[in-house]
């Protein structure tokens, strides 16, 4: 994950030595974006009453949470915008605000639609006989 965030910063950083584009941005600032976009999209996911931690026991828990899939999905969907040199305005901040409220929203309406749970052994379909 660290190498995803470094490729990410020197593109969406550096992306102007060949002329490509005319955004430039630091480091710095996608730092900031990026904290900005974690901690947007677990406030909101949290007041859509997603709870913060899953079930227990944790390591066998497939509940959605504000923790756990809600920052991964916001900061996967940020890092395709800054690679693509796409920063909106504000060097990205409203782009982070955007994306953690959509993300949070994604978790709670469409994440079980998207990515069905699993069905345990005893669980599945029961054919009458």
């Amino acid at each position: 994950m660290f190498n995803l965030i470094d490729t990410t910063l020197f593109f969406a950083s550096y992306g102007n030595i060949a002329n490509i584009t005319n955004i430039t941005i630091s480091p710095m600032d996608i730092a900031l974006a990026y904290i900005v976009t974690i901690i947007v999209s677990i406030v909101v996911a949290y007041a859509l009453r997603i709870p913060l931690l899953p079930s227990k026991p944790y390591r066998y828990s497939f509940d959605v949470s504000a923790i756990y899939p809600t920052p991964i999905i916001a900061m996967g969907i940020f890092s395709i915008f800054l690679v693509l040199n796409y920063t909106f305005m504000y060097n990205g901040l409203v782009l982070a605000i955007v994306i953690g409220i959509l993300s949070a929203l994604f978790v709670k309406y469409l994440f079980d639609f998207v990515f069905p749970k699993h069905l345990s052994e005893d669980e599945g379909d029961v054919i009458d006989e």
